[in-house]
């Protein structure tokens, strides 16, 4: 039962593209990085990055701080349950993707910029204080901060050249980060039961990003699928010390579909714990996405102009369950 709900075909990588992001202080690096980068993201919308500047020691002792974090026991982890902010440990069975048969068999640690007094006294959707375990897991913060903000310059690059790659300058993107949402996720996904078979259950069902763009670390245990373009399911298997970069919806809105957001899944064959790192590099929660940005004369606009803190925000309320709670 659970090859047939969960089949995926193993092909080269051909499919997925790798891209180095070395080079970019060679002549012609960023238009390079650029056609790249933007030909991935209009026809597959995923790729790989390697050759990146994130230092392998960071991405190694945020993957030990996650291991550690999920290890403690569940009481303690309820005393930071995930909150109407998106902060916090959502425990299994709390994400019910659009469309999915089942809750996901993920749990979650979710963390973001800390943002300052003053932004924070605005109320837009999605700025919040983070909740750190600092009781049960008091290294948790310093392990996953220096990372986090790596793995953000990293995605500058890529904005960066997904700019260039759209006709734009290389900066085009920054005035809309000034306040980043940028999000972080801890996913701890335990092996699938004969009972998950049985549910149709995923450790998290075929889904599109809600953001702009989203950086991806795996552990080696494999397990992600992508939906290619002729509607087959293809794995992603893990490559040492790369990200999987993906598009996601509000990017392909803002870009009145010229970058495609492409469903994809997880699921745990193996007899082992998977975990993995995303990071949502998403602008400010006040940064209006018009699809007016980049469109010709005589085009018509797909999409209406929308803040990125109420387009993400009204995605979560619909795929997790915790904000039907009163």
């Amino acid at each position: 039962m659970m090859q047939d709900y969960a089949a995926a075909k193993t092909v080269n990588f051909s499919e997925i593209p790798i891209i180095s992001v070395s080079g970019l202080c060679s002549e012609g690096g960023i238009e390079k990085l650029a056609e790249a980068v933007f030909s991935a993201a209009s026809q597959v919308g995923f790729f790989y990055l390697i050759d990146h500047q994130v230092p392998k020691d960071l991405r190694q002792r945020a993957f030990a701080a996650s291991q550690r974090f999920f290890a403690c026991p569940q009481q303690q982890k309820e005393t930071i349950a995930v909150n109407q902010d998106q902060r916090g440990w959502m425990a299994k069975g709390l994400t019910r993707l659009e469309g999915s048969h089942s809750t996901d068999a993920k749990e979650v640690f979710f963390w973001g910029m800390e943002p300052d007094v003053e932004y924070l006294a605005r109320n837009h959707p999605m700025v919040a204080p983070n909740q750190w375990p600092d009781d049960i897991c008091p290294s948790l913060r310093e392990d996953l901060l220096p990372y986090y903000v790596s793995v953000l310059q990293l995605g500058d690059v890529i904005l960066s050249a997904l700019a260039v790659g759209l006709g734009k300058s290389a900066d085009f993107f920054t005035p809309y980060y000034t306040h980043g949402l940028a999000r972080g996720q801890l996913v701890c996904y335990p092996p699938s039961l004969p009972d998950d078979a049985d549910a149709l259950r995923f450790g998290a069902a075929a889904h599109s990003d809600f953001g702009v763009l989203t950086l991806l670390a795996q552990d080696d245990i494999g397990g992600l699928q992508v939906l290619n373009k002729s509607e087959n399911w293809i794995e992603a298997p893990p490559i040492d010390n790369s990200f999987v970069c993906n598009i996601g919806d509000l990017l392909e809105r803002w870009t009145n579909g010229k970058l495609v957001s492409t469903l994809h899944r997880v699921i745990n064959r193996s007899d082992k714990t998977r975990y993995s790192l995303p990071i949502f590099h998403d602008p400010s929660s006040h940064a209006m996405i018009d699809p007016a940005e980049f469109i010709s004369d005589g085009v018509e606009a797909h999409y209406s102009a929308i803040s990125a803190g109420e387009y993400i925000a009204s995605r979560n309320r619909n795929n997790f369950l915790h904000y039907q709670k009163k």
